[in-house]
């Protein structure tokens, strides 16, 4: 590390922002292959259901079978929603703010 010594400190600043980039970049590829592990195993349920629903074609779908795909539809919307606040952490603060400032706003 001795050249970073001679190295003024915009040269420093501008590494530093590209170590960091760098580091994001690999963060994202991660998620990238999180998601896609997921996005396989959510496939392989969904043929699953469909065979299952292919049987009973013409029958009126039950209340236990629409509850159990709402319930995955909302646990895959709110894993969106995290993943977009991680990816874009500016926008989400942004948003927290603005929803508390509504919350103040209104009175029970």
């Amino acid at each position: 590390m001795p050249d970073r010594e001679k190295e003024s400190p915009e040269q420093l600043d501008r590494l530093g922002r590209a170590e960091g980039a760098e580091r994001a970049e690999g963060a994202e590829r991660a998620d990238a292959a999180e998601r896609t592990g997921r996005l396989r195993r959510v496939e392989q349920s969904e043929r699953a259901e469909q065979s299952a629903r292919s049987e009973r074609i013409g029958q009126p779908e039950t209340d236990a079978e629409r509850r159990r795909r709402r319930a995955q539809f909302l646990r895959d919307l709110t894993e969106a929603r995290e993943l977009r606040d991680r990816v874009q952490p500016r926008r989400a603060k942004v948003a927290r703010l603005r929803h508390a400032m509504r919350m103040r706003t209104f009175r029970w």
